[in-house]
C-alpha cells in the first residue's frame, strides 16, 4: 500500500478571538508583477526552467500569510483575454503584447503550489479575476467578514470600505500600499465609490481605454468632486466650460463606455462561497517535491516557518534499549536501519572517558556518535524524546 503524503495545517484563530478575515489575491496580476520585478536570468533551475514569477508570487504569498493571518483565502485567475468586456469593446486590452515565452507555464506552477497549500484557484469563464474577487468580496462583507484584496489593478479600489482593504504593490513584490477609505481619499481626493467615475474620465492606457484629450487626473478628479458623480456630470455636461468642456462633450460616449468597462461584476454564480475558502490542510510531501524541482531551498524554509509546521515534542520520554554490536557490525546495522528516506540518530550516555564499548544505535533523532564500541551490560540506559522532523 503506497505511503500517504503527510498533511499539515496552520492553526486557525477561533471565532471568539478574531473575526473572519478573507484574503483574496489576483493571481495573474501579481504573477506578472513578480515576473517583471525579478530578473529571469537569476531564476532558472539546472534544467533551464524559468521560475522568477513563481518565486516572486510565492514570496509575496508567504509575507501575506505571515502578516495578515487570514482565516479564509482564495486566488483568482483570468482564464483568457476573451471576456464580456472584449465583446463590448474589441479594443479592450488590445494594446498588450503577447505573453512572454519565459512567463508561459509559470502560472500553472503557481497553481500547483496553491493546490499543495490547500488554497483554491478560482476562475470564471468570460470574466476576469477582478470580477471573481468583487463577487466574493460582496458576499463576504454581507456575512460580516473583513476582506483583504491583494492586486496590481487599481480598479479594485472601488471595493474599498470599512470592511475591505486593498493591498496594492507599490514597488516589486514586497512593498504594499494599504488602501483604506481614508487612504483613497488622501491620494485621489475621492471616495472609493467615486473612484470608477474618475477612472472612466481619466482613461486607462493599460486597458487601452481612451482618455479625454487635454484632461488629466486633476481635472477628472475635480469634476467628480464638483458634480458628485459621473452620472450627474453627464446630466449637466453643458455646465463645463472652455476647451476641456468641448473635449468632454466630444468624447462623452467613450467616457460612458469606459465607466461600464471599469465596473466590476459582483453577482457571479461562482459555485463557491466565502465560508468554503477557510484555511485548509496542506500537503507537506507535495510541497517538498515541488520546491525540490523548483530549487526553492530558502523559500521552502520561510514557507514552513510561516505555516508553523513543526510538531510539538512528546510530553513524555520513551526508553530505547540497545543490544550488543559486535566489532565491525556497525555498518551492517546502519545499512538495515538507515535506508533511503529514513532519519537515524545515535545517542550515548556513558562515563567519560569512554570505555571500550558503546550503546547500540537507536532510531531517535539525536546527534550521531562517532565511536563504534559495543554496549556492555550494566551501563546506563539510553533515553530520548520523540522530536518532530522537517
Amino acid at each position: 500500500m503506497p505511503a500517504k503524503s503527510e498533511i499539515r495545517t496552520t492553526p486557525t484563530p477561533t471565532p471568539e478571538s478574531v473575526a473572519n478575515r478573507l484574503l483574496l489575491l489576483d493571481g495573474h496580476s501579481l504573477a506578472y508583477r513578480a515576473f517583471f520585478a525579478l530578473p529571469a536570468e537569476n531564476f532558472r533551475t539546472q534544467t533551464g526552467l524559468t521560475t522568477n514569477a513563481v518565486y516572486g508570487f510565492t514570496s509575496m504569498l508567504i509575507n501575506l500569510l505571515r502578516d495578515e493571518q487570514p482565516t479564509h483565502i482564495g486566488v483568482a485567475f483570468d482564464l483568457s483575454r476573451q471576456t464580456f468586456r472584449r465583446d463590448m469593446y474589441p479594443e479592450y486590452k488590445a494594446n498588450r503584447s503577447s505573453t512572454p515565452d519565459e512567463f508561459r507555464g509559470q502560472v500553472s506552477l503557481i497553481q500547483d503550489i496553491l493546490g499543495a497549500l490547500g488554497i483554491p484557484s478560482l476562475t470564471m469563464e468570460n470574466y476576469e479575476a477582478d470580477d471573481v474577487i468583487a463577487t466574493l468580496t460582496t458576499q463576504a462583507t454581507a456575512e460580516g467578514y473583513d476582506v483583504l484584496v491583494c492586486t496590481g489593478d487599481r480598479d479594485a479600489l472601488q471595493l474599498v470600505s470599512d470592511q475591505v482593504t486593498v493591498l496594492y504593490p507599490r514597488k516589486g513584490v514586497s512593498d504594499l500600499t494599504r488602501f483604506t477609505p481614508d487612504a483613497v481619499q488622501a491620494k485621489y481626493g475621492l471616495t472609493p465609490v467615486q473612484y470608477p467615475d474618475f477612472a472612466a474620465l481619466r482613461g486607462d492606457p493599460s486597458d487601452n481605454l481612451p482618455g479625454i484629450p487635454g484632461v488629466g487626473e486633476k481635472t477628472a478628479a475635480k469634476w467628480v468632486r464638483d458634480f458628485g458623480s459621473l452620472g450627474d456630470l453627464v446630466d449637466r455636461v453643458d455646465e463645463v466650460k472652455g476647451k476641456v468642456g468641448d473635449a468632454l462633450r466630444e468624447h462623452l460616449a467613450a467616457v460612458v463606455q469606459n465607466r461600464q468597462l471599469t465596473e466590476l461584476v459582483k453577482t457571479l454564480a461562482l459555485g463557491v462561497e466565502p465560508a468554503e475558502l477557510a484555511v485548509r490542510a496542506w500537503d507537506r510531501e507535495a510541497l517538498h517535491k515541488l520546491f525540490d524541482d523548483l530549487e526553492f531551498r530558502v523559500l521552502r524554509d520561510r514557507l514552513f516557518a510561516t505555516l508553523s509546521s513543526a510538531e510539538p515534542e512528546a510530553d513524555e520520554g520513551f526508553e530505547v534499549r540497545g543490544g550488543v554490536i559486535a566489532p565491525g557490525a556497525l555498518a551492517a546495522w546502519l545499512g538495515e536501519h538507515a535506508g533511503p528516506g529514513r532519519r537515524v540518530g545515535l545517542a550515548l550516555r556513558a562515563r567519560w572517558p569512554l570505555p571500550t564499548a558503546m550503546a547500540a544505535p537507536s532510531t531517535c533523532n539525536s546527534s550521531p556518535s562517532r565511536t563504534n564500541r559495543p554496549w556492555r551490560p550494566g551501563w546506563p540506559t539510553l533515553r530520548s524524546r520523540r522530536r518532530a522532523t522537517t
